[in-house]
């Protein structure tokens, strides 16, 4: 009986690699873009798929030169090229030869839509943003309770400030259900009321990871989050609807970390200059009063009262000297100017005029007779004398010529 052949791993895949490569010549493969990546050596790699399969591909550093346009993840593509088995790694891709675009996938389709209708609903307004707490107490996070990205928010959390307290509110961050999760955790730590905000995110990864925070669902409740809200969802290539919804967008979540808490070290160099600034104004202030208290103690004034009280007391004198002078003056121009109108007045004083022998004459209407002619024959006249009055009836005139 002949002995099976036994191979070594090396071989076998060998043989798969001469079946497969040899069963395909140069093809054309229509699929979607996922989990695209430029290495840093130039070589591109990603995944095709379709609704029920998918495979790897690379497009090595020298055919993707030859590029029209930026592969994304979500586009849909016609990619040339022809079946490879990658021995190291004991997988089939494709290797392509050429690239060009056949479409926007449906996952892409459908964030473009949902983008634009909450737009017009106005849940990207930049006006109903609010800004972030400057010292945070509690920070709540939204996140999956395993990986990297929580232990790195905490790493980053324990050297800026580590006072602040983490609040985790897990949550599935891929696959069907995280997005209720997600919104679920959002609501419930709005519930609570105990953080100051709340950071939504996950790390890197596919549209297709990265769709809960695509769905409407998340986007609401980002909405009507009364905490603000920081999304940092993926690397900072990566936008989603969380991102155009939130408070605030950062591009990785130990970035977001970074963004809401204050630098210890740097607040505490903050807190010594201002000791330092505090400490040299006092010590001014003080030695200003002190040169001010040593300016007054060695004043004339105060090494020679009695002098600074003599002199004002002369000062005094000298004052109330004046002071009665000038009243004395005063009421010696008063008293001389009320003898002159005392003379005034009794010299114009008609009485005066009376009691030397003349008389005010007057016509019935009151008016004074100042002139002989103007009187009538027959007309009564009142007379005025020093003592009493007469009444007198005109009988003759006489000129001044024939007086």
């Amino acid at each position: 009986m002949e002995a099976e052949k036994v191979y070594q791993v090396s071989e076998l895949t060998r043989e798969i690699k001469h079946t497969l490569e040899g069963a395909f010549g140069v093809l054309w493969v229509e699929g979607e873009i996922s989990g695209y990546k430029r290495h840093s050596s130039g070589h591109h790699y990603f995944t095709l798929k379709d609704k029920n399969a998918q495979i790897s591909a690379v497009m090595w550093r020298g055919r993707a030169s030859n590029l029209t346009f930026r592969p994304e993840d979500g586009m849909k593509v016609l990619a040339w090229g022809s079946i490879n088995v990658y021995e190291a790694g004991g997988r089939y891709q494709l290797d392509v030869l050429m690239l060009r675009p056949a479409g926007v996938g449906e996952l892409q389709i459908a964030f473009e839509k949902l983008k634009k209708r909450l737009a017009a609903e106005g849940l990207f307004d930049e006006a109903r943003k609010r800004s972030l707490p400057e010292f945070p107490e509690s920070i709540g996070i939204v996140t999956s309770p395993t990986g990297a990205v929580i232990e790195d928010m905490r790493a980053v959390a324990a050297k800026r400030w580590p006072a602040a307290q983490l609040v985790l509110a897990p949550a599935r961050v891929q696959g069907e259900g995280a997005a209720a999760e997600i919104a679920d955790a959002i609501r419930a730590l709005n519930a609570s009321g105990d953080v100051d905000v709340i950071v939504v995110g996950r790390g890197g990864g596919s549209l297709e990871d990265l769709w809960p925070f695509n769905e409407e669902i998340v986007a609401r409740a980002i909405f009507t989050s009364k905490i603000p809200v920081v999304s940092a969802v993926g690397h900072e290539i990566d936008f989603t609807i969380a991102d155009f919804v939130a408070d605030v967008r950062a591009p990785t979540p130990s970035a977001a970390m970074e963004m809401i808490l204050p630098d210890a070290a740097e607040i505490t160099e903050q807190i010594a200059t201002l000791r330092t600034l505090l400490h040299n104004r006092v010590e001014r202030i003080i030695g200003d009063g002190r040169a001010g208290l040593q300016a007054l103690a060695t004043h004339w004034a105060l090494r020679r009262p009695a002098e600074l009280v003599r002199g004002h007391r002369q000062r005094l004198d000298e004052l109330v000297t004046r002071l009665q002078s000038s009243t004395t003056h005063t009421v010696e121009n008063a008293r001389l100017r009320f003898e002159h109108f005392q003379d005034l007045l009794r010299a114009h004083n008609p009485e005066n005029v009376l009691s030397r022998g003349f008389a005010i004459v007057r016509r019935d209407d009151g008016s004074v007779l100042r002139d002989a002619q103007s009187a009538r024959i027959q007309e009564t006249l009142h007379i005025h004398l020093r003592r009493g009055e007469l009444d007198a009836a005109v009988t003759t005139k006489h000129s001044p010529q024939e007086s």
